[in-house]
């Protein structure tokens, strides 16, 4: 799976572009925290980020590299597999 991530600049505005592939794989993670029945705030302190950080994942202003996945998936007891099916 090629994952493409494109940011385009115009007027100092920053605009992110992504695939279907990941925002498929953005709605899982939340859905995830949310089958956790972990809030942004208490899915942040178990991964010692920021609910800011949570946010941006979650609404594709931040990726997800692969150590990451593997974070998110041990606090929401979920297999890495299941962020990329």
């Amino acid at each position: 799976m090629v994952i493409f991530h494109l940011v385009i600049e115009n007027d100092g505005m920053k605009k992110t572009i992504t695939d279907d592939d990941y925002k498929v794989f953005i709605k899982r993670l939340k859905k995830a925290r949310e089958d956790a029945g972990l809030t942004q705030i208490q899915s942040a302190k178990k991964l010692g980020a920021t609910q800011a950080y949570i946010s941006k994942v979650e609404s594709g202003q931040l990726r997800v590299d692969v150590t990451q996945l593997k974070s998110f998936a041990k606090v929401y007891n979920k297999d890495s597999t299941y962020f990329l099916k």
